[in-house]
């Protein structure tokens, strides 16, 4: 179950990468807008003002918006597509055509079901949806059950199944034209045919069991936030929190209550809600402390606590560790130090230093898990409302935490520098006390250490491609010390880790791998994660590459 869980996490993270640029382009358009359209705008702001409302800068941060607009409307087919494409062991191009016809196909099947009233809904057509408006939505122009991003990746899960057995199929010689990849297509809209069939069926009773989730989640108040912050962080070295995360951010686990246009709405989604309302900030200028709470819970409730212990916390935790070093290791131990927690603080990419103590002193990333889920407590306490794209860096808090507050949204910003300056000591002096209470091996305690590599700024950067000469060199050793080629069934990655599904993972030589760069080895169930920061990506294709399995 966690091998497959793993895969489907992977498989998630395809499509959720290609959103920050939508949402930083959504950020940007609809805060200097929001900006523009102020009234009684403080005479600082009157400049920027002028130049918004010049008429092609108007232009291009109105088409800024819309492409951010339109691609977080259309986040079931992109996760169909993902997914599929993610899951897929080989033609992978295929598996994502044939998931748009199966996504179509489902949905059709829905609507028509829907219209001739056959389902326990009765009759239910766009202009009569009665009592089951938010049962219902429209995806790329059909009128269907709204699943959210379920619908996708309950798509791109089925027909990866069919497209990875199916894709090589053999048809007589009378049918020829239709086999191999060219079946994939058609046994994936027929199958879907009969899924959008069962699903007309089924989705309203899985429809209620969500919104019961939603109802216990919300009735949870802050204990509920605490909660999902500290088992978001814990599920980070399993490479599961893609799959915890994703019905909460983008599926029907939360219902955002927020104002479009002057109207009260309802979305699906904490993080689609959130930019749903961004893109609609006017109706948020001088809210009431109700409205924004009322707002938040539904909202950044469940990204928010990401920026305390991202911008500050973990970058003191550096600094305890490094202080904590032995004096013959600081200078080795400071460049991997500075190297993450300027990582951390900037984009909100955790990885690199969460590894660097996760594997030598568990003790502290437990510790790390209970202040994660605080400071998602303490956010939504103080109804911060700051939304994010990829993770809670200054990149982010600049973009939905202070462009908004320059427009008049009530982010409460300032809140996040509060919290995270206290954070920053909390972090240090818990840091600091528990290594050298317990003496933990953290980088560099120990002048005389083997075992615990340390890792420079080039451990933890390169480029998503795979141009760089290191890894070409070490490809093929890491290659060999995964077990070689006949050990190997999948090889993919996410941003920092190399995720391979091995026939024995006894034969992997964890050890060697560590000399190769990687900052940890993560077992799950059949598989194994390979933490090579951002050379991830190369490293699968170098490999891929090898065996032939492009």
């Amino acid at each position: 179950m966690l091998q497959t869980l793993q895969r489907i996490g992977k498989a998630i993270m395809l499509p959720i990468a290609a959103l920050p640029i939508a949402g930083i382009l959504l950020g940007v358009g609809g805060a200097l807008l929001g900006i523009a359209g102020l009234e009684n705008a403080p005479s600082v702001y009157a400049p920027l003002i002028s130049f918004v409302n010049i008429p092609v800068v108007t232009a291009i941060l109105t088409v800024m918006k819309n492409i951010g607009d339109i691609v977080f409307g259309n986040l079931p087919i992109l996760f169909a597509v993902g997914v599929a494409v993610g899951l897929a062991k080989k033609d992978k191009g295929t598996a994502g055509l044939a998931s748009v016809f199966g996504f179509i196909v489902m949905n059709q099947v829905i609507s028509t079901l829907l219209s001739l009233g056959v389902t326990q809904l009765g009759v239910i057509t766009p202009d009569n949806v009665g009592e089951y408006g938010t049962y219902v939505t429209t995806n790329l122009g059909i009128f269907t059950l709204n699943m959210s991003v379920f619908g996708g990746i309950i798509t791109g899960i089925v027909t990866s199944i069919l497209h990875n057995k199916f894709y090589n199929i053999e048809l007589p010689p009378v049918i020829g034209f239709f086999a191999g990849s060219r079946f994939v297509p058609i046994i994936t809209a027929l199958v879907m045919a009969l899924v959008g069939g069962i699903l007309a069926f089924a989705w309203p009773v899985v429809q209620n069991g969500i919104s019961l989730i939603a109802e216990l989640v919300k009735n949870a108040g802050y204990i509920g936030t605490l909660l999902y912050g500290i088992v978001e962080r814990a599920l980070i070295p399993f490479g599961l929190h893609h799959v915890f995360y994703t019905p909460f951010w983008f599926g029907s686990f939360v219902e955002g209550n927020v104002i479009i246009d002057g109207v009260n709405t309802v979305v699906a989604g904490a993080n689609t809600a959130y930019f749903a309302q961004l893109s609609s900030m006017s109706d948020l200028v001088g809210a009431t402390p109700d409205v924004m709470s009322n707002i938040v819970s539904g909202t950044t409730r469940f990204m928010a606590g990401k920026f305390p212990f991202m911008m500050f916390g973990l970058p003191a935790a550096a600094f305890a560790m490094y202080k904590c070093a032995h004096p013959t290791k600081k200078k080795l131990v400071g460049s991997l130090m500075i190297s993450a927690a300027v990582t951390s603080l900037l984009t909100g990419i955790t990885e690199p230093l969460e590894f660097t103590f996760l594997f030598v002193a568990p003790v502290l990333y437990g510790v790390h898990c209970l202040l994660a889920g605080l400071s998602f407590m303490l956010m939504d306490i103080f109804n911060v409302f700051i939304g994010m794209t990829f993770s809670g860096g200054l990149i982010d808090f600049s973009l939905f935490g202070l462009l908004p507050a320059g427009a008049g949204v009530p982010t409460k910003w300032f809140m996040v520098l509060a919290v995270g300056a206290v954070y920053a000591v909390v972090y240090y002096l818990l840091f600091s006390f528990l290594i050298k209470k317990f003496n933990l091996k953290t980088p560099g305690r120990d002048s005389e250490e083997k075992e615990t590599k340390l890792f420079t700024k080039k451990d933890f950067q390169g480029t998503n491609n795979s141009t760089g000469n290191d890894v070409k060199d070490n490809a093929p050793k890491v290659l060999e010390a995964l077990g070689g080629e006949e050990n190997i069934v999948s090889v993919d990655a996410c941003i920092t880790r190399l995720r391979v599904e091995v026939k024995h993972k006894d034969i992997v030589d964890k050890e060697t791998l560590t000399g190769l760069g990687a900052a940890g080895v993560v077992e799950v169930g059949n598989g194994v994660q390979v933490i090579f920061g951002a050379k991830a990506n190369s490293y699968k294709n170098e490999i891929n590459s090898i065996i032939g399995d492009e």
